[in-house]
């Protein structure tokens, strides 16, 4: 159930990968398809049990604790195997809650030390890089406020977690305009297409360092979200004559990497940071 948080906690970071046949970089995404399965429910999930709400569809309302089952607000019998099933539900969505907020955590720090080495690189100044952190702090927080106690909801953490490095990236870009315009009218074009270069090559190596770490900590949970649809799938309960589909496997496959060069990557930079 907690599948959609995962992905959504990472849907912004990318990070610069070598195509398979080792010639050109491609954008390699954590993204809510991560995992193939997806879900129409807002989630909550704490040590009282797991709530999943929708606006439109039914079931509406499906709750589950201590292998009981309510149902639009009412509770079904269910056989002493579904009650085994819907505790092991319960306790591997309580064990994912952790470690997908802490996804969310990494994957707001890869943005924003981004975000932060560019600012460094095209100013030459460490102190306007470090201005990015206060908006750092601010989407940690909403982690914190929302993955970080077990609830997620579908639209409202998207724009949430997106909006901290937005604001950091439009706030800065007229300071990074105004350093770049001063440099160059003083000479000094060339320092800033240096300085851009080694920001290339160390970011990227940097930046691709820890986007595989987090993929392959995204792809790990993978594994354990299949278990929980595999207990999804071998429930007995029916409702309304149909089984609880609070998991759904993903008919929209995710699109393919796009493959792109630096130079392209840093022109796009620059490009916005002038604009």
């Amino acid at each position: 159930m907690i599948l959609m948080a995962l992905c959504a906690a990472c849907a912004s970071v990318a990070m610069a990968a070598d195509g398979d046949d080792g010639s050109s970089p491609r954008r390699v995404q954590l993204s809510s398809r991560q995992c193939g399965f997806g879900t129409p429910y807002d989630v909550l999930v704490d040590s009282g049990g797991v709530w999943l709400r929708r606006g439109e569809g039914a079931p509406r309302e499906i709750f589950f604790h201590g292998g009981e089952l309510s149902v639009d607000r009412q509770v079904r019998p269910v056989s002493d195997a579904d009650a085994q099933r819907l505790r092991q539900l319960e306790h591997g969505a309580q064990q994912l809650v952790p470690q997908v907020a802490g996804i969310a955590r990494e994957a707001a720090d890869i943005a924003f030390d981004a975000v932060a080495g560019v600012i460094e690189a095209l100013t030459g100044s460490r102190r306007k890089a470090r201005q990015v952190e206060g908006w750092r702090r601010q989407t940690q927080d909403y982690v914190d406020a929302t993955l970080g106690r077990g609830r997620w909801e579908q639209e409202p953490f998207d724009e949430g977690f997106e909006a901290g490095i937005e604001a950091a990236a439009e706030q800065m870009a007229g300071s990074i305009a105004r350093s770049m315009l001063w440099t160059v009218f003083t000479g000094g074009s060339a320092r800033i297409e240096a300085r851009a270069e080694r920001m290339e090559r160390d970011l990227e190596a940097r930046m691709e360092a820890r986007g595989r770490a987090l993929e392959g900590q995204a792809q790990a949970l993978c594994v354990q979200v299949h278990s929980l649809y595999a207990l999804q799938q071998a429930l007995e309960y029916r409702h309304d004559g149909r089984p609880l589909r609070m998991l759904e496997v993903d008919d929209d496959p995710q699109p393919a990497p796009r493959e792109d060069s630096g130079d392209n990557e840093r022109s796009r930079a620059v490009a916005a940071a002038s604009d």
